[in-house]
């Protein structure tokens, strides 16, 4: 629960310095932030479900979990929209800054009325959530610091340095134009930063030393904590997904899909992979415990990475597709993955009632086929396609079935791993789906446009619009076809994941 809260709290923080940013680089920090407190929000709340609610009736709420999280991209952007009708951008994330912090309020009241821990029921002997009597818990480590009065100074220290932070981003008009007041807000040199100024140098400094402080007062458990952290691994795996997303990314399409430096880094990714695999048996804590993924665990994010690969190919190339065939028109473009997004939600819900008779492979399987064949279908649009009724049908379907597989393979992760591993196994479902989200964009729109510039280079007149217009839509539907495959491959995973998830209660 604890992990919640901050998760929330975290995204408020960063949503107020994204709203106060009148730079670049603070804009980016802010929205980094965002990132780091909404990746973690996701799997603290599917690792609560898992501690709340037994294996038997679990595949309920992990749909409830997935149909409103999917169910935020359907009225988030409407809600902005709504803001932008009467303020500016910066009340978009104002906020979103009120609803973070009304967030973390709501669970910090709900661990403080819960106190103890539910009870679990007892393993099975020989289940894979027994621990046996060798093998160490996670919560042998030194206790935490606690309430000593230098702790609390420190983070006194702390929080007031993020405050007077806070204060050098907003600069308010009438302090600054203070002919005495206005003097920690002068700018140092010809940095245009409102960080660049006395006040936010003493922000950083108290900061600093505020972090500086708990480090000393809670040194053993810090440094506990941090050895705990398996760094190398970190940097292999974050390499191999760097270079991985990089191979693409720097091609250039209308000569190849993989370019000279794609073939540079694809090694790299490989002897990264290859060398996080090696820290991972040979590590004491590695950066994915041991035994967190179970028996068909890799089967599991495999599946969840082309979910990924499928999702993203609707998400950016439909409204594509709509702006090339619908005269550019940026409100019927938008409408038009509308028809995607609801289904969603719908999908999520229906996945986890499923979950209630059939075994999470099977479930996968049948929302990544269905996935697959409305894919399929995008793959032969053109134009006056999306004017058809039967666009929103196949549009429904795509979305019903990639949102059928979500509470499936968060079930499957979860049943598989160790009952204290459940963050870190909901944390991987998720980080499988986003990675295939990345690589897939860069994968599949690298291909779509290396189709783009050869049906180019074959026009006789490349300054013809329909005929350009023509050429991108191919480009979009070998993306689609693309997330077809994808969504293939998927299914096969899921067909050979677990027929039946292990149980703790029957």
């Amino acid at each position: 629960m604890a992990a919640a809260s901050c998760a929330p709290a975290c995204c408020s923080s960063s949503s107020v310095v994204t709203a106060l940013a009148v730079d670049l680089p603070v804009l980016v920090a802010g929205r980094v932030l965002q990132g780091v407190g909404g990746g973690g929000l996701v799997p603290a709340t599917l690792a609560l479900v898992a501690d709340l609610w037994p294996p038997r009736r679990r595949g309920l709420p992990l749909g409830v979990v997935g149909a409103v999280q999917e169910m935020g991209s359907v009225l988030g952007p409407v809600l902005g929209a709504a803001v932008l009708a009467v303020a500016d951008w910066r009340a978009i994330f104002w906020f979103g800054a009120v609803v973070g912090l009304a967030l973390a309020a709501a669970l910090a009241l709900a661990a403080a009325r819960s106190g103890a821990k539910p009870s679990r029921p007892a393993p099975r002997p020989g289940s894979a959530h027994q621990r046996t009597p060798d093998q160490s818990t996670p919560d042998q480590r030194p206790p935490h610091p606690g309430a000593g009065p230098l702790h609390q100074v420190g983070w006194a220290v702390a929080l007031f340095g993020i405050g007077c932070g806070l204060l050098a981003l907003w600069a308010p008009r009438r302090l600054v134009m203070d002919l005495t007041l206005g003097t920690p807000f002068v700018p140092l040199g010809s940095s245009p930063s409102r960080l660049a100024t006395p006040l936010g140098v003493a922000a950083a400094a108290l900061l600093v030393g505020g972090l500086a402080l708990l480090a000393v007062t809670g040194g053993r458990w810090w440094w506990a904590t941090v050895r705990r952290v398996d760094l190398p691994g970190a940097l292999l795996l974050g390499g191999a997904l760097g270079a991985l997303v990089l191979t693409f990314a720097a091609s250039d399409p209308a000569r190849e899909v993989v370019g000279p430096p794609g073939w540079a880094l694809l090694p790299v990714a490989v002897v990264s992979a290859a060398g996080y695999g090696w820290r991972h048996r040979r590590a004491a804590d590695p950066l994915v415990p041991r035994g967190t993924l179970g028996r068909g665990g890799w089967r599991t994010l495999g599946a969840s990475w082309c979910v990924g690969a499928a999702l993203v190919a609707v998400v950016v190339d439909v409204p594509v597709l709509a702006r090339l065939t619908l005269g550019g028109d940026e409100v019927r473009a938008a409408g038009t993955r509308l028809r995607f997004l609801v289904a969603v939600p719908v999908g999520a819900l229906l996945g986890g009632l499923a979950l209630r008779r059939l075994a999470a492979g099977r479930v996968t399987a049948v929302g990544l086929v269905l996935a697959a064949a409305a894919l399929a279908v995008m793959g032969t649009w053109g134009s006056g396609s999306l004017e058809q009724g039967v666009a929103t049908l196949v549009l429904a379907a795509a979305g019903l079935g990639l949102g059928l597989t979500l509470a499936p393979l968060n079930e499957a992760a979860l049943d598989a791993a160790p009952e204290h591993a459940h963050g870190t196994a909901s944390s991987l479902v998720v980080v499988a789906r986003m990675t295939g989200m990345v690589v897939g964009l860069g994968l599949l729109t690298a291909v779509g446009l290396h189709a783009y510039y050869a049906a180019v280079a074959a026009l006789p007149d490349r300054t013809d619009t329909r005929a350009l217009v023509t050429a991108g839509i191919v480009q979009v539907q070998w993306v689609l076809r693309g997330g077809a495959i994808a969504a293939l491959i998927g299914a096969g995973l899921g067909l050979t994941m677990p027929a039946r998830v292990p149980r703790l209660d029957g």
